[in-house]
């Protein structure tokens, strides 16, 4: 048996990363996945089999989420695992940091965030018990110098993840957030605003003395959609191989 038998995974940002890891482990462990993408996840969502579908999905539209719930729903049954895992990082100097980067910022890591979790919400009362899972960082902990919009809002997932838990426990549904250090993944180690070679030698001075893989979030994410987490709700889970250690 898999851990995640019977249960509907709704997982954004799932075409690529640590988003198409998630959804990979979760099939093997028995669950039905849809992966949600603004961009084209169709060979992802094939890769992975039947028990994967794929839908283009902008997270900052009120719209476009109702789509996607109403579908999952349609095809696999009301969603009991949501991951809101897309998002974008951009480094900037304070100084030269425009309002529309900044609102690009906002709309998709947190007021995607926010309407996931409440559009989904329903879906998972249906079933009575449910596991949202929200991608901060460890930006969401501390701060960074070049890293405003990205850290403000990784931040605001932090408390809006506690609100819902706080919320939503009387039906059942459980909400953690998990606060990533660097990882192997293409927002990483493709972004062409980003020294990958500063990336690395960033992983040698962690604890652990390496960058993750994003099978080691999945793993992390795997335990908080599971039944084995059943008493973890507003909680931080911590990934960064020992990096705010010190802090």
């Amino acid at each position: 048996m898999g851990r995640l038998d019977g249960k509907v995974a709704l997982i954004t940002g799932g075409a690529r990363g640590m988003g198409a890891s998630h959804a990979e482990l979760f099939i093997k462990e028995g669950a039905k996945v849809v992966i949600t993408d603004i961009l084209d996840g169709s060979e992802t969502a094939k890769r992975l089999g039947d028990h994967c579908k794929y839908i283009q999905h902008d997270v900052t539209k009120r719209e476009d989420w109702e789509k996607v719930v109403k579908e999952t729903e349609e095809t696999f049954g009301p969603i009991s695992v949501l991951i809101n895992n897309a998002g974008i990082a951009r480094f900037a100097p304070w100084e030269s940091r425009t309002d529309e980067d900044y609102d690009q910022h906002y709309r998709i890591n947190q007021l995607g965030v926010y309407l996931g979790m409440q559009i989904t919400a329903p879906s998972m009362i249906k079933t009575g018990k449910g596991s949202m899972i929200n991608i901060s960082s460890i930006a969401g902990l501390f701060g960074s110098a070049g890293l405003m919009a990205y850290t403000a809002t990784k931040f605001a997932v932090r408390g809006m993840t506690k609100v819902a838990a706080l919320d939503w426990g009387q039906y059942g549904i459980r909400v953690n957030s998990i606060h990533p250090g660097v990882i192997r993944t293409p927002m990483t180690m493709e972004n062409p605003n980003v020294d990958v070679s500063l990336v690395e030698q960033m992983g040698e001075t962690v604890a652990l003395g390496r960058i993750a893989d994003p099978i080691e979030v999945s793993n992390l994410a795997l335990f908080l959609a599971s039944d084995e987490s059943s008493y973890s709700t507003g909680a931080e889970f911590v990934i960064d191989g020992g990096q705010t250690a010190k802090y």
